[in-house]
Parts: C-alpha cells; structure tokens; sequence
C-alpha cells in the first residue's frame, strides 16, 4: 500500500494560475509563491460578494483517538466529491502549525488519494503566515518590557502582564521562564513564558478579522496587561498597533492551492480547538463563498470542541452559518471509545463498535441542539470488517434515525465519497438547517461555561477555583461579560480526563482560570490542566523526518 507522501508525489499538479482561472480569476489576481501556490490579491476579491446560493458545508468529528478519525481526509475528499457531481466547490482549511508536525502526528493535509498540495510546503513554513503572527506576537511582547525599561509611563505593574511569548512549536521547557535576567541593561526581571503560536491572541484576532481595517481595529483592543489599580492597558495605549498590522497585512490574504483532484483549496489561519477557538479565517470562508456554490470546511478535532466553538464563536461573530453538517466517524475510533486497545484494533469486534457508539451518538445529539441533523459519514479503514460496519450502520439507523454513508476516499478518491457528496447535495437543496446559538450574549460568563459543560460535556457542573473566579469577576467588571466563552479542554474526552473515553455523564468540569481575549472578542476558560503551550511526546514525529536527495520525507 503506497504512503500519503507516495501517492502525492505520483500526482502532477496544475499551475495555480490554472486553478485561479477555474474559480474565475485573473492571473493578476493572484501573488504567486512558485509554481503551485498562491496568495490572492486584496483588489481581486474586493468587489466579489458572496454567491447569494452560496452552501457552507461543515465537516467535524467524533472525540479523537490514537486510531485517527480522518477529519480534514474526510473534508477534502468531499469537496472533490462535489465537484465529480458537477458542482461549483471549493475547501478551506486551516494551515498546519509546526507543532503538531513535528511532534504528535506529523503532517495535516489529509491522506491518500484526499490531499491538499504541494503538502510538504503547506506542512512546513508555506507562505510565511505563521511566522508573520509569531513576530507580530513577540514585538509587542518586546515593545511592553521597552516600555518599562524607558520609564513606564502608562504605569504597568510588571505583576500584571498577562501577555506571554509565542513561538510555532511544542516547547514545554518554555511554559514558564523568567527573562530579562543578566542586570540593569537588560531590563527588569519577571516571571513570564510562552504559548505556542496556534493558542496566540494574535491568531485568534487574524482569524475572525473581517478585513485589514478590523484586523487594524481588533488588533488596538488587546489587553496585555494593567497598572498597580487594576487599570488594563491595551496595544493602542503602547502604540504598537500599526507596527503589528504591518507584519500580519501581507498573511492576511488567503493562501489558495489544490488536490490532488484539482479542486480549489483555501489553506489560511490556524488556532487548534483545544485551547483556542479551531476555525480557519472569516476571510478564507468568506471569500470561498464569493468564488463557488459549494464550501467545505472544518473545526478542529471533535465536536465538542470545534463544532461548538465554530457556531457559538466564529458563526456568532461573523454572521455565518453553515447550511449542512457533516460528522466523522470510524469503525476503529468507536472501537477504542469501546475499550479496544490500539495494538488490537485489527481484531473483528461488533461488541466494542457497540460499545463505542455512545460517543457518536452523544455528538450527533450535540449538533441537533444547534439546529442540524448531521450526515454521519464513516471513515473507511482496509481493516475494517464487514460485520463491523453493519454493525455502525445499524446503530445509525435504529438509535440516531439516520442512515451512516461509507466513505472509501482514501483509496478511491472522489470516486469513493460520491455517495456521501450527494447526500449533502440533497440536504441542502430539501433545505438547510437553522442555526441555535448555546447561549445568548446577555447570560453571565460563568453561566455560558455551565450551558456548555452540562449540554455538550454532558457533566453535572463546573466548579471554579478561588482565582479563576477572581479572575472572571475582573473581566466582567470590565465590560466584557457579553462575549462568548472559549472553551480550553483535552480533546481526546467530553471530561477533562484524556483516558476517559466514550460518552461519560454527571462529572465535574474544574475551571482554572480565565483569560479575556479583548481583541478577537472572547473569554478563554481554561479546563483542569490544559496548557497553551503542548510538549513532544516520548517519540516526536520529528524522529522520523530526514531530507533525501533534496526530498523531505516522514511528514506521513
């Protein structure tokens, strides 16, 4: 069997300028980056308004496992899947960040006979994005310790900065330093650390920015830290707002590619779900709907985590809603939210598929509250049993009332997610769903993590620690109690136990502590002992990645 990497090389690309004209656009609506990829020119898509038929397809996913889920595999493919029906389509996705990369899982632009391309360029440093909201991140990490060391003039209490480093990588040993060590010259030492790229406010501001104007706009109201009375200050008060615009105004434009099937792709912006709100750009989004009828895109890792935080954060702030919903499932997955060991997920097991099907169907359950009846689709794997799938499909029929659709797009290709394209082909066109907000603007923050704990974790409460309440009690006295609630969580459970799996009820969701996210417009609430900035694992993917014969290989 040929690897992602394998079957990716044997494929010729298109130019991209190709590809530009197959969404009807001029070569000089494109900035090219080499042969097949590109950035799209502000003036080319500024007098484009979004299709008035324009369908937003989202594709999410059961709780992650160890045996994978195929989310982005699976999203990719129907977008090419549409296009074999004769459809207007185009898929957005969001850029990979280094992290992950080199430490959990190695590449992110799906698999087989789904990718997008040219992968090792997408997975390693692209156009530049990533580095663009790290520097911008960092000169304001720069620029309040300058400020202090020339005389502190707006008055910060070093005890109060809450703006952290970011660096594109899984660095624990960076978590929590203390800098500016060395004397006077250096300037004044104080505990500080850093997060990873992907959980930066920045990326979170550059992701639901609509335009360069409220990039610019958002950007000013950040709070990065406040004076010895409590008062926050903000990038407008330090004067770093046009600096930081500056560096991220070229990123900002969406970055287009291909599959391997020469479907359009729109790779742009990256926050993982866990820890930050897991959408690709408003822009990218936006500017799909303007170019096809057809736009298919994720929210990272289950839904309980990038569902939920793509309808109450993204489609909240930006005014969007998706016209049908799609949720990943495997055989494999349920079978290990069954009990199943990885090493023995080879094994026939209907009894485990049984077992594990609480997790499907506590997701599928969730997305019903927001007003959408998902398309299960099931992620073909070759070890798969027939008995096994029956099994799933059953279950879909006689627990959840609908039918589950396999998918063989890893090996087939458009081909093999045909059945599943036209499914949704037919949702959208019987009618799409209403979107249901979790909560209204107006509810309490504290209440907005409870509606969220107990609808969609299934827990009993949330109980806040002495801190994070004090915490929650500052940022609502502030002004900023109407925001929505970001939710950091493991991902790999609804609990905030990542050994839990399946579907489990009545327990406790433990708040550690708030962070307000003035500029992208939301309150973090952070979960038991997620951090914002990931470690490698025993064995990081970076291990196996080598060069040979000028070849990057071991990103799959």
């Amino acid at each position: 069997m040929s690897s992602d990497l394998e079957i990716a090389r044997l494929v010729p690309l298109r130019p991209i300028t190709e590809i530009g004209a197959h969404l009807g656009l001029p070569d000089e609506a494109l900035h090219p980056y080499g042969r097949f990829i590109a950035k799209l020119t502000p003036q080319a898509l500024a007098d484009r308004p979004e299709r008035p038929n324009a369908k937003l397809i989202l594709v999410t996913a059961i709780s992650p496992t160890p045996a994978g889920e195929g989310k982005t595999t699976t999203t990719i493919g129907l977008a090419d899947g549409l296009r074999r029906l004769g459809k207007s389509a185009i898929v957005c996705l969001r850029e990979p960040s280094l992290g992950p990369c080199f430490g959990q899982k190695g590449g992110a632009t799906g698999g087989g006979h789904a990718q997008v391309a040219p992968m090792e360029h997408i997975n390693l440093h692209f156009t530049g994005d990533f580095h663009a909201i790290t520097s911008a991140h960092n000169l304001l990490a720069a620029m309040i310790d300058n400020h202090i060391y020339w005389g502190n003039a707006l008055g910060i209490d070093a005890r109060r900065i809450v703006w952290r480093r970011a660096v594109d990588m899984n660095d624990r040993a960076l978590r929590s330093i203390v800098s500016s060590l060395g004397g006077p010259s250096n300037g004044y030492p104080r505990e500080d650390g850093f997060d990873i790229t992907v959980a930066s406010e920045v990326m979170a501001v550059f992701c639901l920015a609509q335009d360069l104007d409220d990039l610019e706009r958002r950007l000013s109201r950040i709070v990065v830290a406040a004076t010895n009375d409590g008062t926050p200050i903000t990038v407008a008060q330090l004067g770093a707002t046009g600096a930081m615009t500056a560096l991220l105004k070229d990123a900002l434009r969406p970055n287009l590619v291909q599959t391997l099937e020469g479907t359009p792709a729109i790779v742009h912006g990256g926050p993982f779900a866990n820890i930050a709100h897991g959408c690709n750009s408003v822009i990218a989004t936006r500017t799909g709907l303007s170019l096809a009828d057809y736009v298919v895109t994720e929210a990272g890792f289950g839904a309980d985590l990038g569902a939920e935080k793509f309808f109450n954060i993204k489609c909240r702030s930006a005014g969007l809603a998706p016209s049908a919903v799609v949720i990943v499932a495997t055989v494999r997955a349920l079978k290990m939210h069954g009990g199943v060991a990885k090493d023995a997920l080879e094994r026939d097991d209907v009894a485990a598929v049984e077992r594990g099907f609480a997790n499907l169907q506590r997701h599928v359950g969730n997305l019903r509250t927001f007003g959408f009846d998902p398309l299960v689709a099931i992620n073909h794997f070759a070890t798969d049993t027939a008995a096994e799938v029956d099994m799933l499909q059953a279950l879909c029929r006689e627990r959840l009332g609908t039918e589950a659709i396999l998918c063989r797009h890893w090996a087939e290709g458009s081909a093999g997610i045909e059945a599943l394209a036209a499914a949704v082909v037919e949702r959208v066109e019987v009618g799409p769903g209403t979107l249901q907000l979790s909560y209204a603007d107006a509810l309490p923050l504290a209440e907005k993590v409870r509606v969220v704990a107990r609808t969609i974790y299934g827990a009993a409460d949330i109980e806040m620690t002495s801190s994070a309440v004090k915490q929650l009690q500052a940022i609502e006295a502030s002004g900023a109690g109407h925001l929505p609630v970001c939710i950091a969580k493991t991902p790999y459970s609804f609990s905030v136990d990542p050994t839990i799996r399946g579907a489990p009820t009545d327990h406790i969701v433990p708040i550690t502590g708030f962070r307000l996210m003035a500029g992208a417009g939301f309150v973090v609430a952070l979960c038991g002992d997620v951090r914002t900035m990931p470690g490698l694992p025993r064995c990081p993917a970076a291990l196996g990645i080598r060069v040979v014969d000028g070849e990057t290989e071991g990103l799959f």
